[in-house]
């Protein structure tokens, strides 16, 4: 048993490789998410979590949890969401030893919803998901400027992250008054927009079709559809990070989506701290962003 936050969490197989190529352990995992929890759990806290899991490591099978376990610690909080035909019971991260247990059961990346446990049909977050089908990331990061000036002509505040995966997430917080139906129609409007400007973009979802043009994904925006949290580890080589931004970050030639991995992300969080740490404060209505796009 090990303790995180006054909880206790068994933790088993601490030195089983998760990331084969760069000697990462299920332990170095669990540490992770035990040291970037008070920054991660703001963004995460009171949302249904589906649990990306790698029993193998990073190079054998994983799949999608959403029903926990049967046996599940007392202490961790769930919600029930419904479904067709029936509910599933979620997981809720809400403290230090929910990370660190969830992190045992080998889930290198929880994903969230977009919405909160007490208003599930009405998202507090939008996401347009900058969605390379190459290399360039110059144009991933030009297609996030892009949408953060549309966004702010429509009297919203976009934040940006990098996912570490290939793009960046342009985030937008919301008032959680309008329906995910809403939400979807205005992150689609603001796609088009997007799209009309720059031939380089597109919202076409089937690659074949792209011509190597960017996708401007906006299909998360919808109810029980989940995104990468901020300071989530990614299952790919080097470990990294999906890691938020400030703006004038973009213009560093060196950025990447994966500059940021489990080697150097403790270092800039004690450095810089968390540039979404106020992200909650600049909430928008749909409503209102809705009517400036249609005028």
């Amino acid at each position: 048993m090990a303790l995180y936050g006054g909880f206790e969490v068994e933790v088993t197989n601490r030195d089983k490789v998760m990331f084969p190529r760069d000697g990462r352990t299920k332990g170095d995992v669990i540490d992770h998410y035990s040291n970037v929890s008070r920054f991660m759990l703001p963004h995460i806290r009171d949302r249904p979590v589906s649990m990306l899991r790698y029993p193998g490591g990073i190079d054998g099978k994983s799949f999608y949890q959403k029903q926990v376990p049967e046996r599940f610690p007392s202490w961790f909080r769930t919600v029930k969401v419904r479904k067709k035909g029936g509910h599933v019971v979620h997981a809720v991260c809400e403290k230090e030893a929910d990370l660190a247990y969830l992190s045992n059961m080998a889930c290198i990346t929880p994903h969230v919803w977009l919405s909160q446990a007490g208003s599930l049909d009405r998202p507090d977050r939008m996401i347009l998901d900058m969605d390379p089908t190459d290399s360039d990331f110059e144009a991933v990061k030009d297609a996030a400027r892009a949408a953060a000036a549309e966004l702010r002509s429509l009297g919203l505040a976009p934040f940006v992250m990098t996912t570490g995966s290939r793009g960046l997430h342009v985030t937008v917080p919301l008032d959680r008054v309008a329906p995910f139906d809403d939400v979807l129609s205005l992150a689609k409007g603001v796609a088009a927009r997007m799209v009309e400007a720059d031939e380089r973009f597109t919202t076409e979802r089937l690659k074949a079709e792209r011509n190597g043009r960017l996708l401007i994904d906006v299909f998360r925006n919808a109810y029980a559809q989940t995104a990468v949290p901020p300071y989530a580890l990614r299952a790919r080589d080097g470990a990294p990070v999906a890691t938020p931004l400030d703006w004038g970050e973009l213009d560093d030639p060196g950025l990447s989506s994966t500059k940021y991995d489990i080697r150097s992300i403790h270092g800039r969080l004690q450095e810089k701290g968390d540039p979404w740490k106020d992200i909650g404060r600049h909430a928008g209505s749909t409503g209102e962003a809705l009517s400036r796009l249609s005028r």
